[in-house]
């Protein structure tokens, strides 16, 4: 069965959303993946929520190429935050098409945060979206287990549970785990590869993460054990920073040779 392949907007964060479209099409990805919120305070706010010129030019080009929004991304959920703050954000991604959310979780009070959870799939449900929690071990939801034990407690149908390969070994996680968490929580995944030795520092961990991976395939990951566990038919985001490549090799390049590697991965499976 072939997955859907999509190109997550971390991978050419150098573009703006458009041109991230662009990119997708032209590199022959499948679907895409859009950035309606920065990740860090570091990274450009494009003016991509609401009825603004940016986000017409968007649906423009993703009716030209035909590809559709899988994900939308980055909501986080802190002590602080009121979902209801999100709904002009989802009702943007629903415009677009989105069929997911990706939501990161920053509260240290799991009872909370799962209240929170529930709370935002609710929203995103009125728009047709789903919900997809993302464990990363420097966050408050650290790991798979954390992650699948939230996304079961609020129980909405709505409710996913996504997993990024890096994170999810830097978190110490074991494909095997996987089969603990029903089929219909695993609603995509994302893919990328890095060195099989874990960083002894955080800070490693997260630069890694943020803007150095390696392609499917040209690292230590268990890559191949985690997608065999995985629900065969769920898309696949590939979501691959490089930013030292990025200096010398454009969106549109990187994307195919990291297409090319994904698809020989998939198809060695």
């Amino acid at each position: 069965m072939q997955r859907a392949i999509s190109l997550a907007a971390l991978t050419v964060l150098e573009l703006a959303p458009p041109d991230i479209v662009s990119c997708a099409s032209q590199a022959g990805y499948d679907c895409v993946g859009l950035r309606l919120l920065p990740a860090t305070e570091a990274e450009t706010r494009h003016p991509i929520v609401g009825d603004t010129p940016m986000v017409r030019e968007t649906a423009k080009r993703l009716a030209d190429t035909g590809l559709h929004v899988l994900d939308i991304e980055l909501f986080r959920l802190t002590p602080d935050t009121d979902v209801r703050d999100y709904r002009a954000v989802l009702e943007t991604g629903a415009r677009l098409g989105a069929r997911e959310a990706l939501v990161a979780g920053n509260d240290p009070d799991e009872r909370r945060l799962a209240d929170r959870f529930g709370a935002f799939c609710d929203l995103a449900a009125g728009f047709g979206i789903g919900a997809n929690l993302e464990p990363m071990p420097w966050a408050d939801v650290r790991d798979f287990p954390q992650g699948a034990r939230i996304v079961e407690a609020v129980g909405r149908d709505n409710a996913g549970l996504v997993i990024d390969p890096i994170h999810f070994d830097r978190a110490g996680n074991r494909p095997d785990q996987i089969a603990s968490v029903p089929p219909r929580r695993l609603r995509y995944m994302q893919l990328c590869d890095a060195p099989a030795e874990r960083p002894a520092d955080i800070e490693t961990v997260i630069h890694q993460a943020r803007a150095e991976r390696l392609m499917p395939g040209d690292g230590g990951l268990d890559l191949r054990g985690i997608l065999r566990a995985v629900p065969a038919d769920i898309p696949v985001s590939v979501e691959v920073p490089m930013r030292a490549l990025a200096r010398s090799v454009p969106a549109t390049e990187r994307a195919r040779q990291i297409l090319a590697k994904t698809r020989r991965l998939l198809d060695s499976l």
